[in-house]
């Protein structure tokens, strides 16, 4: 999971994606960048750090042009250096002359990667973002036009990837075929295009109409306008469906968002109220989500049982994202630095605890203690998605099984390692009854049905 950002047609195209990027950084606090043209030049900056601490002011009046892509990095496929952020940028003979962002995982990376170094083509990172752009500039030295290397990168590279490709002065936006992750674009007041991860970067920036790009779709624009090119998604992808992530509803998207035809906030307040739909007979005095994803999700349980919501606990919105950090011993680390308790609030009372979902179980595990220390006389935990048992292949860092706990202990042994009075999920046919299009979507990470198999 990462987020991504593209500008044309704005002489202020630098600090509009900058804007962009600071919209969407809860999807990746690792490393943030930016490809920006001229017309003449790509120019590049990228580092590890947040988008407020790396596009200062200096940097922005480096960064001419109006023309720009941007990319957040979470950290899947590639170690956290600042050699696997992005852009990536491909230079020519005659300067840099095509930049890169993408969002997503690739299922068949090495594959791919060993064909090209066996043409010649050589690698800086081991990040899928360099070898889309190093794909896509292989099949231009070859004879094709951009948008045909592109089409022959949706035949030849299967996995998740919402992508965002520049040359001096074309914007390129492309999605795979099952459009796994989110990609939406429309136009400014001013008529600059702006694409981006999530619609709620283009409320921020005064985008009037939005759409999602299309499943294997690639849109060009440039000088002489937008051109939409919606290919026929069959011919690239194995199953003719779409496989949208279920788990961007469930936490990763911000909840101002639309996108797969659905409202994030209104998708979660449906799993709180199939969650107290479970709990006809228990009685507590308060719901508090662990805030901020489960937020909605304990609006809705609360209005179903018409008992109160909570913000018991405060979150210090400073330390960013515990699941989406890249080692144990630091999301540890964030939990304690992260979450407080309101002072006198929980004391004798019986609490409904929201979460979204549970993935290694530290996290729960540390926040039920710190409700416990504040008094809580009874913690019932509820949890907002089905147990995920297996590994994500596109953009989630999950990557071994064994790491999972819904794989190590069972639902009583999770219910006694969490320290709750009781414990219930979201089953997967409760989920599914939450969204208009159910069987246009991903739920690998919870049954092990995968659209795309990694090879």
């Amino acid at each position: 999971m990462c987020g991504i950002i593209g500008v044309f047609g704005s002489p202020e195209a630098a600090n509009l994606a900058t804007l962009g990027l600071f919209t969407e950084q809860h999807r990746g606090q690792e490393s943030c960048g930016m490809a920006v043209s001229d017309g003449k030049v790509v120019r590049l900056h990228k580092s590890m750090g947040l988008v407020k601490d790396v596009f200062h002011e200096d940097v922005l009046d480096s960064l001419p042009g109006s023309l720009a892509i941007g990319h957040v990095r979470y950290p899947t496929k590639g170690s956290a250096t600042s050699f696997n952020s992005q852009p990536h940028l491909v230079e020519t003979l005659f300067g840099p002359s095509y930049a890169l962002a993408s969002n997503g995982d690739l299922v068949n990376y090495a594959a791919v990667r060993a064909k090209l170094e066996a043409k010649n083509v050589y690698f800086n990172s081991d990040n899928d973002g360099e070898l889309l752009v190093k794909y896509i500039a292989w099949q231009i030295s070859q004879g094709y036009e951009i948008a045909d290397a592109i089409r022959l990168l949706m035949r030849d590279i299967k996995g998740a990837y919402s992508s965002v490709f520049c040359t001096r002065s074309e914007l390129y936006m492309f999605r795979d075929p099952l459009s796994i992750r989110p990609m939406v674009w429309g136009k400014t007041r001013d008529g600059a295009v702006v694409v981006a991860s999530e619609s709620c970067v283009l409320d921020i920036l005064g985008v009037l109409e939005r759409r999602e790009v299309p499943p294997a779709g690639i849109i060009r624009v440039n000088s002489e306008g937008t051109t939409v090119m919606e290919n026929d998604p069959n011919l690239y992808r194995e199953r003719h469906r779409n496989a949208y992530c279920s788990f961007e509803h469930i936490y990763f998207s911000r909840p101002d968002s639309f996108h797969f035809g659905e409202n994030v906030f209104d998708v979660r307040e449906k799993i709180g109220a199939r969650l107290a739909q479970k709990d006809p007979d228990l009685q507590v005095d308060c719901v508090v989500p662990v805030p901020d994803s489960s937020n909605f999700i304990g609006v809705g349980y609360a209005a179903e049982k018409g008992i109160p919501l909570s913000i018991g606990l405060i979150r210090n919105h400073y330390v960013g994202r515990t699941f989406i950090k890249p080692e144990q011993t630091i999301r540890d680390e964030s939990v304690h630095q992260k979450f407080n308790a309101l002072p006198n609030f929980f004391e004798g009372k019986r609490v409904v605890l929201i979460d979204d979902s549970i993935v290694r179980g530290t996290t729960i595990r540390k926040i039920v203690k710190i409700i416990k220390r504040a008094g809580a006389a009874e913690i019932h935990l509820r949890i907002g998605s089905p147990q995920i048992c297996h590994s994500c292949h596109y953009g989630i860092d999950t990557p071994h099984p064994e790491e999972l706990v819904a794989n190590r202990f069972s639902l009583e042994e999770i219910r006694q390692r969490t320290g709750v009075d009781s414990l219930k999920y979201l089953e997967l046919d409760e989920l599914r009854a939450c969204l208009h299009s159910p069987d246009e979507y991903c739920y690998a990470c919870f049954n092990g049905q995968y659209p795309l198999e990694k090879s």
